[in-house]
């Protein structure tokens, strides 16, 4: 049994239909028909099966399992929308603000090395704060906890502030603010983000309290953005390819952007509870 509507399998394997169609691949050439290939590889996104056994499950090699999984794997990813066009369809739907949130997917030690601000030389892939290999991905979630958008995968040593920069998603945030009066909600790590991107206040360094206004201000900070710390755990649990992956890390923002596809496509039949 996999746990997914039947929908969902109908939707994955019209997009593969699709695309045979354009490449002009031929009836009955292929080793599984539409429906069996999108099955396969929504079992492995579902249940992170090694492709291996699950290959021999389908009576297929090895290598076609994994060409399989890299051909829905795209088609889905391509699927995902721009990150203008997300922000404009939260604020036709009438919510009020965005999260910004970020998080390293691990992944097998890499050994890939790139060189600090302080000059040395470290392991690209490694989280200092996390304490393992990983791909840093930021999202963009709505209110509800749904996420709507996810950037590309960068180095897991970097800074979430530093991934927001590189792939232009604070200048997104201060465009939905200032043209759709759609302000962003984020934690700590984004302090000094920019105007429209709300973080919390800092204690002071010399020890002292909080002045009242700011804690009741990080109160209700936190509490309205919460919610889209389930963003990344709707993804992660619900699709367990996302745990870990044993792929280059460079095929991570791929795969996200695929567990984000099949999210929203599912979202329609399994709602999320409020």
């Amino acid at each position: 049994m996999l746990d997914v509507p039947r929908e969902l399998v109908h939707h994955v394997a019209g997009l593969l239909r699709a695309d045979r169609r354009r490449r002009g691949t031929r009836r009955g050439t292929r080793a599984l028909t539409c429906w069996y290939h999108a099955l396969l590889v929504l079992v492995w996104y579902r249940k992170r099966e090694d492709l291996t056994l699950l290959a021999a499950g389908f009576g297929v090699s090895r290598a076609t399992a994994y060409r399989y999984r890299d051909e829905v794997t795209a088609l889905l990813a391509a699927t995902a929308p721009d990150l203008h066009d997300a922000l404009r369809r939260v604020a036709e739907d009438g919510w009020s603000h965005v999260i910004l949130d970020g998080k390293v997917f691990t992944t097998d030690r890499c050994a890939q090395t790139t060189t600090s601000v302080k000059g040395k030389t470290i392991d690209a892939w490694y989280s200092g704060k996390h304490r393992d290999f990983g791909g840093n991905i930021q999202a963009i979630m709505r209110p509800d906890g749904l996420p709507i958008w996810t950037a590309p995968v960068s180095p897991g040593h970097l800074h979430d502030l530093t991934v927001a920069h590189d792939h232009d998603v604070l200048a997104a945030l201060y465009w939905a603010a200032s043209q759709l009066d759609l302000p962003t909600l984020a934690d700590s790590g984004y302090e000094g983000a920019g105007r429209g991107v709300h973080t919390p206040v800092k204690q002071p360094t010399d020890g002292s309290a909080l002045a009242i206004d700011n804690r009741a201000y990080n109160l209700l900070l936190r509490s309205m953005r919460c919610r889209g710390e389930r963003g990344f755990a709707l993804l992660t649990t619900r699709w367990h390819a996302l745990q870990h992956t044993t792929a280059s890390p460079t095929r991570i923002g791929d795969f996200v952007k695929a567990a984000l596809a099949l999210t929203h496509f599912e979202h329609r039949y399994l709602p999320i509870p409020c």
